[in-house]
């Protein structure tokens, strides 16, 4: 543009003085060489354009490969970001899906705490509990230990028939079966108590002649019991009677045939006498 507006004015300069008639061949003949100089000038500079022209369009070119390499570029950082989202979005569901996993095994983790923590206590508790139950079995082992053991059976004679007598008269149980804490004398028919307690005592009377058949139980010189039966007919029968007594160390307790009463045994053991401590006082 700019070369074309140069010739233009010159053209205009050069056709408006020879309009005017002012210049001479003279003057026409300095001017052309000036307008050759000037041509040649524009004429570089046109070259010098077309070259700028031509590097400017090379530029624009490479800059429009560039726009457009930017564009793929951008094209696909969309597309990864899109991707990215999307993945994102996915790994934000793996995330709150983790997440409430999490929280359901934190309260799992939480509720079994606890549920141990009643273990334990219960554990403790029961421990305190069996060292309580052995401390007691241990007590009573020691009071069984130390506990008297005081037990013994007895059957009266051999001999069959005793009594009818004039007089009352002590009965000697003399065929000793048992006499745990040997509390009881065969000499003399008495039952001894060692320690001071409550005690069980058990008689069996027989009788084979007709008339009356029964003991008298005392403790010490009291009488406690009369146990009898009247017989019609001389004939085997017997029958059982207990009592349970508090008893003192050293009370004695025994069997007494009443005057007119008889009583039987023999070797099947009919007539009986035993006892044993139920628990010291």
């Amino acid at each position: 543009m700019r070369v074309v507006l140069c010739l233009l004015l010159l053209l205009c300069g050069y056709r408006a003085q020879g309009e005017d008639g002012d210049l001479t061949e003279q003057t026409l003949e300095q001017t052309t060489p000036d307008i050759w100089a000037e041509m040649t000038a524009l004429r570089d500079m046109v070259v010098e354009l077309q070259v700028e022209l031509r590097t400017m369009e090379n530029r624009v070119m490479e800059s429009d490969r560039k726009v457009e390499e930017l564009k793929t570029e951008l094209t696909v950082t969309k597309m990864y970001i899109e991707l990215l989202q999307i993945e994102n979005s996915g790994q934000a569901t793996d995330l709150i899906s983790l997440e409430s996993r999490l929280t359901s095994t934190e309260s799992k983790t939480s509720d079994l705490e606890n549920e141990n923590a009643d273990f334990q206590t219960r554990l403790s508790d029961s421990e305190s509990e069996l060292v309580i139950s052995k401390s007691r079995i241990d007590q009573l082992e020691r009071e069984n230990a130390e506990k008297p053991k005081v037990a013994f059976y007895t059957a009266l004679t051999n001999a069959g028939s005793i009594g009818p007598y004039n007089t009352d008269i002590t009965l000697k149980f003399t065929k000793v079966f048992t006499n745990t804490g040997n509390a009881y004398s065969a000499a003399t028919g008495f039952f001894t108590a060692p320690v001071r307690g409550v005690y069980y005592f058990q008689f069996t009377v027989c009788g084979s002649s007709a008339g009356l058949k029964g003991v008298h139980v005392y403790k010490n010189s009291q009488k406690i019991m009369y146990s009898a039966e009247w017989k019609e007919h001389p004939n085997i029968r017997y029958f059982t009677n207990s009592v349970v007594l508090e008893l003192f160390t050293g009370d004695i307790v025994y069997l007494r045939l009443p005057k007119d009463h008889g009583i039987f045994d023999n070797a099947n053991n009919y007539s009986t006498f035993s006892g044993s401590l139920l628990f010291p006082l």
